[in-house]
């Protein structure tokens, strides 16, 4: 119960940090952002539950693969917005390229026998 807890802790400082970092550096509050914050943790969680790092490498791999769909949200998101697009109604179509994008390379990784 106690590892729960400080998993939710940590991740939870985590996201709040960024998010203030965020509001004072955009370029700040980018650079946390980018690192991938949630697989570490995720890496270290599994490892640490397991101690086996072959479901970790899985992760690592599957990650690689469907980050690539996460690209179109950050140019269509704020191309939406530069468009005079309201916040909500951008970030929702947005929203939904990505799943679209994550459907498509899902699709196509399957075609060409990637296993995710």
């Amino acid at each position: 119960m106690w590892q729960y807890v400080i998993k939710i802790v940590i991740t939870v400082a985590l996201v709040i940090a960024v998010t203030e970092v965020g509001k004072r550096s955009s370029l700040l509050g980018a650079v946390l952002t980018s690192l991938p914050i949630t697989s570490l943790l995720a890496f270290v969680w599994i490892y640490a539950e397991t101690g086996n790092s072959d479901p970790v490498a899985a992760l690592s791999q599957s990650i690689f693969w469907l980050v690539l769909a996460t690209l179109p949200l950050f140019v269509v998101f704020p191309a939406l917005l530069h468009r005079g697009l309201a916040f909500w109604p951008a970030l929702a179509a947005a929203c939904a390229i990505t799943v679209a994008t994550y459907l498509t390379l899902v699709w196509a990784l399957a075609r060409m026998g990637v296993r995710l």
